[in-house]
Protein backbone atom coordinates (compact mmCIF):
# COMPACT_ATOMS: atom_id res chain seq x y z
CA UNK A 1 0.00 0.00 0.00
CA UNK A 2 2.37 2.49 1.01
CA UNK A 3 4.13 2.20 -2.26
CA UNK A 4 1.13 2.34 -4.30
CA UNK A 5 0.45 5.67 -2.60
CA UNK A 6 4.52 6.55 -2.92
CA UNK A 7 4.03 5.82 -6.90
CA UNK A 8 1.20 8.24 -7.15
CA UNK A 9 2.20 11.42 -8.79
CA UNK A 10 0.44 14.45 -6.91
CA UNK A 11 0.36 18.02 -8.05
CA UNK A 12 -0.29 20.15 -5.54
CA UNK A 13 0.58 23.01 -7.49
CA UNK A 14 -2.68 24.70 -8.75
CA UNK A 15 -3.93 24.43 -4.72
CA UNK A 16 -3.97 28.32 -2.58
CA UNK A 17 -2.13 27.86 0.27
CA UNK A 18 -5.39 28.17 2.35
CA UNK A 19 -6.96 24.73 0.64
CA UNK A 20 -3.47 22.97 1.04
CA UNK A 21 -3.35 24.03 5.35
CA UNK A 22 -6.46 22.09 4.90
CA UNK A 23 -5.36 19.22 3.22
CA UNK A 24 -2.45 18.70 6.09
CA UNK A 25 -4.84 19.76 8.85
CA UNK A 26 -7.21 16.81 8.14
CA UNK A 27 -4.31 14.14 7.04
CA UNK A 28 -2.52 15.33 10.70
CA UNK A 29 -6.34 14.76 12.20
CA UNK A 30 -6.70 11.25 10.56
CA UNK A 31 -3.30 9.95 11.42
CA UNK A 32 -3.88 11.08 14.85
CA UNK A 33 -6.81 9.44 15.08
CA UNK A 34 -5.44 6.17 13.14
CA UNK A 35 -2.74 6.04 15.62
CA UNK A 36 -4.77 6.55 18.67
CA UNK A 37 -6.56 3.74 17.46
CA UNK A 38 -3.97 1.38 17.31
CA UNK A 39 -2.83 2.05 20.16
CA UNK A 40 -6.13 1.44 22.32
CA UNK A 41 -5.82 -1.86 19.92
CA UNK A 42 -2.19 -2.77 20.91
CA UNK A 43 -3.12 -1.99 24.62
CA UNK A 44 -6.28 -4.53 24.39
CA UNK A 45 -4.44 -7.06 22.58
CA UNK A 46 -1.70 -6.87 26.08
CA UNK A 47 -4.47 -6.79 28.38
CA UNK A 48 -5.42 -9.81 26.52
CA UNK A 49 -2.36 -11.90 26.71
CA UNK A 50 -1.58 -10.78 30.33
CA UNK A 51 -5.25 -12.20 31.21
CA UNK A 52 -4.46 -15.45 29.46
CA UNK A 53 -1.13 -15.71 31.64
CA UNK A 54 -2.87 -14.93 34.26
CA UNK A 55 -0.57 -12.12 34.82
CA UNK A 56 -2.15 -8.62 36.24
CA UNK A 57 0.14 -5.84 34.50
CA UNK A 58 -0.19 -2.51 36.47
CA UNK A 59 1.34 -0.49 33.48
CA UNK A 60 -0.85 -1.99 30.87
CA UNK A 61 -3.95 -0.42 32.90
CA UNK A 62 -2.03 2.72 33.63
CA UNK A 63 -1.31 3.12 29.66
CA UNK A 64 -5.06 2.67 28.81
CA UNK A 65 -6.25 5.34 30.74
CA UNK A 66 -3.96 7.76 29.03
CA UNK A 67 -0.82 10.33 30.52
CA UNK A 68 -0.21 10.10 34.27
CA UNK A 69 -0.81 13.11 35.85
CA UNK A 70 2.61 15.19 36.34
CA UNK A 71 4.18 14.84 39.35
CA UNK A 72 3.80 17.61 42.02
CA UNK A 73 7.56 17.88 42.93
CA UNK A 74 9.08 18.50 39.31
CA UNK A 75 10.27 21.85 38.96
CA UNK A 76 8.92 22.89 42.33
CA UNK A 77 10.60 25.94 43.02
CA UNK A 78 13.18 26.23 45.99
CA UNK A 79 13.48 29.43 47.89
CA UNK A 80 17.08 31.55 47.09
CA UNK A 81 19.01 31.19 50.47
CA UNK A 82 22.46 32.57 48.59
CA UNK A 83 22.94 36.34 46.93
CA UNK A 84 25.34 37.73 44.52
CA UNK A 85 26.15 41.21 46.83
CA UNK A 86 27.66 42.24 43.16
CA UNK A 87 24.46 41.42 41.29
CA UNK A 88 21.69 41.15 43.71
CA UNK A 89 19.70 39.32 40.44
CA UNK A 90 21.79 36.77 41.00
CA UNK A 91 20.83 34.17 43.55
CA UNK A 92 21.46 30.44 44.35
CA UNK A 93 18.67 28.17 46.06
CA UNK A 94 21.75 26.03 47.58
CA UNK A 95 20.83 23.15 45.72
CA UNK A 96 22.90 21.84 42.47
CA UNK A 97 26.40 23.34 40.97
CA UNK A 98 27.30 26.17 42.58
CA UNK A 99 26.95 29.01 40.29
CA UNK A 100 30.49 30.58 38.91
CA UNK A 101 29.69 33.80 40.89
CA UNK A 102 29.66 31.89 43.95
CA UNK A 103 32.85 29.90 43.28
CA UNK A 104 35.12 32.73 42.80
CA UNK A 105 33.94 34.66 45.76
CA UNK A 106 34.61 31.52 48.02
CA UNK A 107 38.01 30.79 46.02
CA UNK A 108 38.94 34.54 46.99
CA UNK A 109 38.32 33.00 50.74
CA UNK A 110 35.24 34.46 51.38
CA UNK A 111 33.06 32.51 53.47
CA UNK A 112 29.65 31.43 51.71
CA UNK A 113 27.49 32.71 54.80
CA UNK A 114 28.36 36.05 53.96
CA UNK A 115 25.96 35.72 51.07
CA UNK A 116 23.35 33.81 53.05
CA UNK A 117 19.88 35.99 52.41
CA UNK A 118 18.42 37.37 55.75
CA UNK A 119 14.77 36.36 55.89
Amino acid sequence: MLREVLSMSHDFSGYTAQELQSLIDAATKTLKEKQESERREYLRQMNELASKAGVKFQIVEDLSKGAAAPSTRRGAKVPAKYQNPHNPAEKWSGRGVKPRWLQALVAQGRDIKEFEIKA
